[in-house]
């Protein structure tokens, strides 16, 4: 029911409405977007962006990054509602007049050449998408791409997580015709823009790296003890050391939080979550979270918000969630399940359907978990911690060494949990 006070009708004020829209003047550090990410802990945090160096950082990577030139076509698969879409859908290629292409829907319908038959139609010039529907397209072997004429490409973009060997270099052959060289950027929701990336027909290429830091970024790699590792052919803890223009100014409503999780861990520095090696000429390999967050399909995943969906089921007493590999996503999710005595008479597939719609409900259906395992107890040291890397290993069926379990305060579930692994 209409509620007086409240609803309108559309019509009459789009009737009423000017077609004219005065630009309104903002101070560069006034708010421009506040985008949420998935912690690995706790709520999620919502960075806030700011209107000038947001602009400026985005206009500048855009253009040389993806060497856009007057004309040129330019289409990023993202969608619009996360950070890539944001930065480079509609700002970057906006601020710098670029004809930027929008596309709603999945690179499957109506067949598995439907992102080709698009840069064929509008002749795309540079094409950014994500490892994850690269391997998806990739699975379905080479005939729908050379059914289309892909000649106008000039850059390739890769974007969301480490892009694999086997998926870079089908890309590469396949897509680019090994004359469009891939940017594998790096680069986060907090940092607004790229970060790490090669520039076309500069930096030499390198499968899995995303290679250099872009113009003005001076990344430093960590160790354990907060030192800064120097040298080449190394790996540690990702951090940079000096702000750049489109960083996050703060987490809306809890500055502190900010500090706390990005400013903390090394002294003077900004701490990225993430690992990475420099290899013997200086390029950079991003290797994962150092956390307990989970890449899947691009979209970084907390552990503890699915774990908390998933004990909110009534027949759930506990749970812990892992990665593990898979062919399409880069990582999909483990979940190992501690039912209730209520539970333990259901039916575990019916279970399973109940504890992936709740996730889908709490979190949305990119956190449903490809494998349920029930079992009757978890690792934990005494202290009460569980003992993930013994999870993830079984996962990952890697059970020749599980490493020290001398803590554990149960060590026979290890031995069930292998058993009944999936």
């Amino acid at each position: 029911h209409m509620e007086a006070g409240r609803d309108k009708w559309l019509q009459p004020l789009l009737d009423e409405a000017s077609s004219d829209c005065k630009a309104e003047v903002m101070q560069a550090e006034d708010p421009l977007f506040i985008l949420y990410t998935s912690g690995s802990t706790g709520m999620p945090k919502g960075m806030v962006h700011t209107t000038a160096g947001y602009m400026v950082y985005t206009a500048y990577t855009f253009k040389n990054v993806f060497q856009y030139r007057e004309d040129d076509v330019y289409w990023c698969t993202a969608d619009i509602g996360w950070i890539t879409g944001h930065s480079y859908i509609v700002y970057g290629p906006l601020a710098n007049g670029a004809t930027t292409v929008m596309f709603e829907g999945v690179p499957s319908y109506p067949d598995f050449g439907r992102f080709w038959e698009i840069v064929e139609k509008h002749k795309i010039n540079q094409f950014y998408t994500a490892p994850t529907a690269i391997r998806a397209l990739a699975k379905q072997g080479s005939e729908l791409v050379e059914k289309y004429d892909l000649s106008s490409l000039k850059t390739l973009g890769s974007v969301g997580e480490p892009i694999n060997e086997e998926a870079w270099h089908w890309y590469n052959d396949n897509v680019g015709k090994k004359k469009s060289p891939i940017v594998d950027t790096w680069w986060q929701t907090e940092t607004g823009g790229v970060m790490i990336t090669p520039i076309p027909f500069v930096t030499p290429t390198k499968p899995t790296y995303a290679t250099l830091p872009f113009i003005g970024i001076q990344p430093a790699l960590m160790d354990e003890n907060g030192q800064e590792i120097k040298g080449n052919q190394v790996d540690g803890r990702l951090c940079v050391k000096f702000p750049w223009p489109s960083m996050a100014r703060t987490i809306w409503g809890n500055h502190q939080r900010y500090k706390d999780t990005y400013f903390s861990a090394f002294e003077n520095k900004y701490f990225t979550g993430d690992g990475a090696l420099r290899d013997e000429v200086g390029y950079y390999r991003i290797t994962g979270r150092v956390d307990d967050v989970i890449i899947v399909s691009g979209h970084n995943l907390g552990t503890a918000p699915i774990e908390d969906a998933v004990n909110e089921h009534p027949a759930v007493a506990e749970s812990a969630i892992v990665g593990f590999p898979h062919d399409v996503k880069g990582n999909a999710l483990y979940g190992y399940v501690i039912l209730k005595d209520t539970g333990e008479s259901r039916d575990h597939n019916n279970l399973r359907k109940e504890i992936n719609q709740i996730i889908t409900e709490h979190i949305g259906p990119i956190a449903k978990l490809d494998k349920i395992q029930f079992t009757s107890g978890l690792p934990k040291t005494r202290s009460g911690k569980i003992m993930r890397r013994i999870l993830r290993k079984i996962a990952h069926k890697d059970t020749s060494n599980l490493g020290d379990t001398s803590t554990l305060l149960n060590p026979e579930v290890v031995q069930d949990i292998m058993e009944h692994a999936l």
